[in-house]
Formats: structure tokens, C-alpha cells, sequence
């Protein structure tokens, strides 16, 4: 009987053809765990904003994988030793980086469990198929943990110049349409260096890495945090909310979940219950985007006023209206909506599901964390914000916050409702 060929090649709309280039790259593709993120948008509702943005978390990690690739060819051939088993290992973890993520991303990060940041779960399904690959995985988790005794290759998993951050600046100005995403990714891992098992830039790619920084933060204010995207994050997580708080009342009707996700809105999950006890890591590999869209579309018939309306609303994309400000929200303007709330026989115990305050946050590029460096043509060695001859370098380094509150228009609630 034939051997399948493993090594594939894949037509990516960004790069064009990739390689998967090892058979265990190819069985991890394969697995159902990776094959999850199929389900799973990278942009979570942002379509409601730019209508192209339907690419999945399963094209972004086959993206980074590709450009984990290109990295470590770069680096071979400026005489830097890095075996072919660093090679896989360096794309095992980048791939799997994602794995993790649970339905809509980060949107319902914050509510679906109780304080489990992804990041976790992804170390503990690549545990877990650490043990279904034999130990095949030992050292791409050495690398993704950043306990390796060479730190680069965490730095090209995770830092503030990595190629998750570059795969997904250029895949979602490619999606969204958002030119200012394009930031030369190819560019910047020629100009990739090693000094002391540290990552480094060569300073002719000073330009490339200053419009990465820039393209960072313009997507986040026209694409992750635009006003559109946060109105819709804040009915999902109010749909969530409702549809937790029906699953947890005894005589309530029952809100229509699959059993996966009916574990998770009846039930507080914790890190601990995750290392605990596998039947939640089990049932959140059984987790997409499609189990909340089905809660959704079925709670829109819910009996319950709140459920049902939330979710016709998101449906029907009859969204929020929302407010943004440098400053917070004076008491009088919350109260004044409040009361216009409550002017539609909204009863009072509702109030928190259709008028929502909030903040988000940006900021490109945080020097106290993992920089990037410089290396000079003299061989030293700086941070690229003394690096820069541009004075927004600096100002990039600033956390920029901005303050929200979303509200429903033109609802009617009957007195009965009270």
C-alpha cells in the first residue's frame, strides 16, 4: 500500500504557495484539534464592519507557520546553527499557538470561562497531543512556555515583533481591505539577526519595522477596536450573559445549547477545573462559532423578552448606538440614558443587558516588555525607540484609551414586563 504524501502544498491568497513541510506538521493539520479553528473567525464579528472579513483562525496559523518557515531560513543563512529539528519545532509551536481559542476569540474570552486566557488552554491541548504524538512535541513546548535555553525562538512565538503579529497585520488589512495592514512582513525576517541567541533587527530594516509599529496601530483603531466592532462584541457578551444567567434558573425554559456549550453557561469553568478534570478540556475542543450562532438564532424565539430581543437585534444587525471619549462618561449622561431606558417600561433589573460602558486600550509598541532591537551596523545594540529618527516612535509607546457606552434605540416594552 502507498505512503500518502504528507508534504503539501496550500494556495494562500497572502503569500501564495506554502509548504507543509514535515509529516508531523501534516498529522497536526490533520488533527481535530487544529481542524477546530476551521470554525473559528479571526475577526470575530468584524464582518459586520467590513463584509470580507469571514478568514478563519485555521488560515492565520497556517500563515504564521509559513512565516515561522521563511524566518528560520533567514537565520541558517546568515551562519546562525539551527538544526532541522529547531526547524519543526519552531512551527509546531507557532502553529499551535491559536489552539486555544474558543468560539469568536478574544470576544468571548472574557465571559465564556472564568479568567482561562487562551494562552492556557493552548499549552494544555499541546500537552495533550504532546502525549497522543509520542513526545513529539517536547521542545516546540519548551519554546512556546519560552523555557528553551535559546530565547529567540520565543521571540519569534511571542513578542512585540513575531510572526503571529506579522501574519495577521498582513491577513486582515488583506480581508478587511484596510491597505494600512501591509507591512512588509517579508522584508523584516530578511533583515532578522541573532546577537547572543536574542533577536535582533539589522538597522537597514529600521523603516520596515516602524511601519509595522504604525500599521499595528492603525489597525487597531479602523479594525479591532473599531466603534461597529465594539457595539456588536458588547450584544454578544450581553446575549451570553442572559443565555448563562436562563441556563442557571430552574423553572426557566431552556435555552437551546449544544452539550458542549450548555457545560460551559451552566457552569463557572476555571484553570483549575480545566487541569483537573478533562471532560472541559474534551468539551471545548467541541467548541466553535457555529454552537453560539445556533444558540443565537434559536434564542431569538426564546420566551424570554431580553434573550430574544438581544438576539434578533444581532441577527437582523439592528445594533447599539455608541459614544466614544478621551475621558470617562459623566454620571448625568448615564443616568439621562438610563432614563430614557426606562421611559420604553424597561424594567430595572434589564437594564445592564441594553446599556453598556466600557474602555479599550491600544498602544503599538511597550519597551518595558520584549523589545525590539537594533543592531547597528557598529554591532551595538538599541531599542528601536532610540533607533527611530521619527519622534511618533515615542508617542507610539503611549496607552491611548478610549471610553465607550453603547445603548439599544427604539425599544417598547410593555407594563406586563414589570
Amino acid at each position: 500500500m502507498a505512503t500518502p504524501n504528507k508534504k503539501k502544498i496550500l494556495n494562500d491568497p497572502v503569500y501564495g504557495f506554502i509548504t507543509i513541510p514535515t509529516e508531523l506538521l501534516f498529522d497536526l493539520v490533520e488533527h481535530p484539534y487544529f481542524q477546530r479553528l476551521r470554525r473559528i473567525k479571526q475577526l470575530g464579528l468584524s464582518e459586520y464592519v467590513y463584509p470580507g472579513a469571514l478568514h478563519t483562525r485555521f488560515h492565520h496559523a497556517l500563515g504564521a507557520m509559513h512565516l515561522m518557515g521563511q524566518a528560520m531560513s533567514t537565520l541558517q543563512s546568515k551562519g546562525h546553527a539551527i538544526s532541522s529539528e529547531e526547524c519543526e519545532a519552531a512551527q509546531i509551536a507557532i502553529l499551535l499557538h491559536d489552539i486555544g481559542h474558543g468560539p469568536f476569540s478574544h470576544v468571548l474570552e472574557c465571559c465564556l470561562l472564568d479568567d482561562v486566557p487562551h494562552e492556557h488552554i493552548s499549552l494544555m491541548l499541546m500537552q495533550d497531543l504532546n502525549q497522543q504524538f509520542g513526545g513529539a512535541l517536547t521542545l516546540a513546548i519548551q519554546m512556546f512556555e519560552g523555557t528553551y535555553k535559546r530565547p529567540f525562538f520565543h521571540q519569534l512565538i511571542s513578542s512585540q515583533l513575531d510572526m503571529d503579529r506579522m501574519d495577521y497585520l498582513n491577513r486582515d488589512g488583506y480581508y478587511t481591505g484596510v491597505a494600512e495592514g501591509a507591512i512588509g512582513a517579508e522584508r523584516i525576517i530578511k533583515m532578522l539577526d541573532l546577537v547572543d541567541d536574542q533577536l535582533v533587527v539589522e538597522a537597514k530594516g529600521i523603516l520596515s519595522v516602524e511601519n509595522f509599529l504604525n500599521a499595528r496601530r492603525l489597525m487597531y483603531w479602523q479594525v479591532y477596536l473599531h466603534k461597529t466592532s465594539i457595539c456588536c462584541e458588547s450584544m454578544l457578551i450581553q446575549i451570553l450573559r442572559r443565555a448563562r444567567f436562563l441556563s442557571r434558573q430552574v423553572n426557566s425554559e431552556p435555552v437551546f445549547a449544544s452539550d458542549a456549550f450548555r457545560l460551559f453557561l451552566r457552569e463557572s469553568v476555571s484553570l483549575t477545573d480545566f487541569q483537573t478534570n478533562h471532560k472541559y478540556l474534551d468539551a471545548f475542543t467541541k467548541l466553535d462559532d457555529f454552537d453560539v450562532w445556533a444558540c443565537i438564532k434559536q434564542g431569538a424565539s426564546h420566551s424570554d423578552p431580553v434573550l430574544s430581543m438581544l438576539c434578533q437585534m444581532l441577527l437582523d444587525r439592528k445594533l447599539f448606538k455608541i459614544l466614544l471619549s478621551t475621558e470617562p462618561f459623566a454620571g448625568e449622561l448615564l443616568t439621562q440614558l438610563e432614563s430614557q431606558l426606562r421611559q420604553t417600561g424597561m424594567p430595572a433589573d434589564w437594564l445592564s443587558y441594553f446599556l453598556v460602558e466600557g474602555q479599550a486600550t491600544n498602544a503599538a509598541y511597550l519597551p518595558s516588555g520584549d523589545r525590539i532591537a537594533i543592531k547597528l551596523k557598529t554591532g551595538k545594540v538599541i531599542d528601536i525607540a532610540d533607533a527611530s529618527d521619527l519622534s511618533n516612535i515615542q508617542v507610539l509607546t503611549n496607552i491611548v484609551r478610549r471610553y465607550y457606552v453603547c445603548w439599544a434605540r427604539n425599544l417598547a416594552f410593555s407594563k406586563e414586563m414589570e
